[in-house]
């Protein structure tokens, strides 16, 4: 033993690791071991070892090959009471089939799938299978042509205006119980314009147009006189300068002693001749103020000569001077002509101007004379002249006992010349006195207004340098 124990001791000192010295059992400790086959291994059917056999006496283990074997593939829980551990390795519970298969059938042909796109066009290719749906059309471009090929504008500083910022700008009503309503509430209410106003509105529009060219002349011509003439060429010049910014200006082409400087307050005793003797001195706009008298309209006037010895000599050659002396000044320039035609001055006022006005009284001695004035200028070469001119009916009293058909006698010039006004009796005029467009009654300023507007729709056509050539007159 003591040999032993040496070689053991000198054993477990040998090596990296000690040995282990088996565990010894006393046999008391031993497990009782059931009967087992002279091959050593336990049976497949009997218990394990270590666990009591629990089968009842004379009850046979049934053999390997009667017990089912289980096919391995995966079992899903169920939803019934649990089978008893036994009963489930031995097979003898149905579980139940979450997943059967016929929920889903057999696999389909690739032919029998829908088709994923419109059905084919050419109908040769499944000519057993109609189609599904109608088939697409295809969406073609328009041509080019066709489309909008217009460069985008980008916007500008000019649509930048007041009436498009200001939304809240309430424009105050120009007269009448709108105004006053508008006043008294202090501007929260106000009342749509009248058509008066809107149409009173329009015509001052009209009245602005711009002069193509730079230069417009005007002659307002009669051959009756006492009808109103002078003061038709002051009311319209101080209309027209009243409502534009631009320089107007009113000449007295009178042979005789012209009455056209009574209408006005005179700022200087400069005359037409006056004007033609010093032409060659003139370089400005202020040194052709110095001959002419300006009105609070704005109204400039050029007065003839008072001596009628004097103001016969003013000629057509003296005429178109001063004409072409003054567009240089003037966008507008009206000349208040005499009662013939043949005097000397009449062939450059026919010659140069762009537009007459003729002047009536609604008479029958003055419907005739203006309507032989219109014949004389038919038949000495200026039609143009007479299509677009504009009669005035002038100082038509309302409650007058005369029985001359007006609406007739309207008729009459409107077959002939582009437009007639009629301009009713105003108590102001009437006195011959300075004219102030703020002393007449509201019926005439709108007449005298539709007056300037008519006339200023020809502004913006562009004149000629030389309209006509010059009449010889006898």
């Amino acid at each position: 033993m003591a040999a032993d124990g040496q070689q053991d001791d000198a054993y477990r000192g040998n090596g990296m690791f000690p040995r282990l010295t088996p565990r010894k059992f006393a046999e008391d400790d031993d497990l009782p071991v059931p009967d087992a086959p002279a091959s050593g291994g336990a049976t497949s059917g009997g218990p394990a070892p270590g666990v009591a056999d629990e089968r009842a006496p004379g009850e046979d283990v049934p053999p390997m090959e009667s017990l089912p074997v289980p096919s391995g593939r995966y079992e899903p829980p169920s939803y019934g009471p649990p089978p008893s551990e036994p009963e489930r390795y031995l097979g003898r519970t149905p579980l139940p089939d979450l997943y059967p298969a016929a929920h889903y059938g057999a696999p389909r042909a690739r032919d029998a799938a829908p088709p994923l796109s419109p059905p084919p066009r050419d109908a040769a290719i499944r000519p057993d299978r109609p189609p599904l749906a109608a088939p697409a059309q295809e969406l073609v471009p328009p041509p080019a042509e066709d489309l909008d090929m217009r460069p985008v504008v980008a916007e500008t500083s000019d649509i930048l205006t007041a009436d498009w910022l200001l939304h809240g700008r309430r424009a105050q009503p120009a007269a009448g119980w709108r105004r006053t309503i508008y006043r008294a509430t202090g501007g929260l209410v106000k009342v749509g314009e009248s058509a008066a106003e809107l149409r009173r509105q329009d015509l001052v529009n009209r009245v602005r147009t711009p002069v193509a060219g730079g230069h417009h002349r005007v002659a307002v011509m009669s051959l009756k006189g006492g009808v109103g003439k002078t003061t038709v060429a002051v009311g319209l010049g101080a209309t027209l300068a009243s409502q534009r910014g631009d320089r107007v200006i009113a000449m007295d082409a009178n042979p005789d002693r012209g009455t056209l400087s009574d209408k006005v307050r005179l700022e200087t005793a400069a005359t037409v001749r006056d004007l033609l003797n010093e032409r060659s001195e003139i370089r400005r706009y202020a040194d052709v103020r110095q001959f002419t008298s300006q009105a609070l309209s704005r109204l400039e006037i050029l007065a003839s000569d008072r001596d009628p010895g004097v103001s016969i000599a003013f000629s057509a050659d003296d005429y178109r001077e001063v004409s072409r002396l003054l567009e240089h000044y003037y966008s507008i320039a009206i000349t208040d002509c005499g009662t013939g035609l043949l005097h000397s001055a009449m062939s450059g006022i026919l010659e140069l101007a762009d537009h007459i006005v003729l002047v009536s009284s609604p008479s029958v001695d003055g419907a005739r004379s203006a309507s032989a004035t219109l014949d004389w200028l038919e038949a000495h070469q200026y039609t143009d002249l007479v299509r677009s001119a504009v009669v005035v009916m002038s100082t038509i009293r309302p409650r007058s006992k005369s029985t001359v058909d007006l609406d007739r006698l309207e008729a009459h010039f409107a077959s002939r010349c582009r437009d007639v006004v009629r301009i009713p009796y105003d108590a102001h005029l009437e006195e011959g006195s300075e004219v102030d467009l703020d002393l007449m009654s509201t019926a005439t300023q709108d007449a005298y207004l539709a007056l300037a507007a008519s006339i200023a729709d020809a502004f913006a056509v562009p004149r000629r340098a030389l309209a006509r050539p010059a009449a010889r007159l006898p």
